[in-house]
């Protein structure tokens, strides 16, 4: 038996048998109540971040919060924005980005909307839990490690604060907390994962803007999505993250792969502070080491020709 739910995907019937309100314990595999999702070790699972749905209420940074017991960052609007984190953090694992088209097609200050469209963009940003991590490949002590799910998790016990994936996150996600020193960002809820339980996000996630599920069905569910919004006259809607049309998406390029947390887009990547060609750092590594070595031969044979150029007396 199989209920259909308000977004056209079944929910398996056994929901039925926890109709009551209070429930004398936890619900055995309840994602596959709350996200349609059996969740399985081996298996490869992520978010599909559907921005054209997002309502910018911040539940998502709530829950992460409240599940993670993060501390509050700034308790004060920026000024920049309806927003009062301003970007991910040590602390802030989920941020939702506010951004105003202020100009129209003529470069003027927009004064008018399409029917039923906005002049705001919202996009709730978190980790991306790349196929091929950055941060995990720079650390140097095995805090950082590949789960079961596929996702990518920094074991606090392990991290010496060293910072190396700080700049090897082309992202920008990964921080050191200033308290502690230790590297902090988003476990795609590992603890919950590990319970049967869906991700805090994207449970409290009150559109379905933030899904979760396992990748290769998320993916395909996100492609079906940009069809019916294209069909829907919005020409703009693409995936940043996952492949589409075989082709390499934006956001999996400089050797990155498939990102486990993608995202449906309505503008360019660069407009959500999200790069455009995003590369590995260990894909410049061959260009570094050459640039190096032939600088050092510079210095070598300058210094030869200057040792030369002593011996015979200056040049006289």
């Amino acid at each position: 038996m199989t209920i259909v739910n308000p977004w056209g995907r079944g929910v398996p019937g056994r929901a039925l048998e926890y109709a009551e309100s209070v429930l004398p314990g936890m619900i055995p595999d309840e994602s596959e109540l709350t996200a349609n999702t059996r969740i399985e070790p081996g298996r490869k699972y992520g978010f599909f971040t559907d921005t054209s749905l997002c309502i910018g209420c911040k539940a998502c940074e709530v829950a992460c919060k409240e599940w993670n017991a993060l501390p509050a960052d700034e308790l004060r609007l920026t000024g920049e924005s309806y927003d009062n984190t301003g970007a991910l953090s040590a602390t802030t694992w989920r941020h939702v980005a506010f951004i105003e088209h202020i100009r129209g097609p003529d470069d003027q200050r927009a004064t008018a909307m399409r029917p039923f469209q906005s002049n705001w963009l919202m996009m709730s940003d978190v980790c991306k839990h790349c196929a091929h991590a950055g941060c995990l490949e720079a650390c140097p002590t095995g805090a950082l490690f590949r789960t079961e799910f596929g996702t990518v998790v920094v074991q606090q016990d392990i991290c010496n604060g060293c910072g190396y994936c700080v700049p090897s996150c082309p992202f920008g996600v990964i921080e050191l907390n200033v308290v502690e020193g230790k590297a902090h960002k988003c476990t795609l809820c590992y603890d919950r994962l590990k319970g049967g339980l869906e991700p805090a996000c994207a449970k409290a996630c009150p559109t379905n803007s933030i899904q979760f599920g396992e990748l290769s069905e998320l993916q395909a569910r996100a492609r079906r999505r940009v069809g019916e919004l294209r069909a829907q006259g919005v020409d703009s809607a693409y995936l940043y993250g996952a492949p589409e049309d075989g082709q390499v998406a934006p956001g999996s390029t400089g050797g990155i792969g498939d990102l486990h947390a993608f995202f449906l887009l309505l503008d360019r990547p660069e407009v959500y502070n999200l790069p455009a060609e995003p590369k590995l750092p260990s894909t410049r590594l061959r260009a570094g080491l050459l640039t190096g070595l032939a600088t050092m031969a510079g210095f070598a044979l300058t210094a030869a020709a200057a040792f030369v150029t002593s011996r015979n007396g200056g040049g006289r």
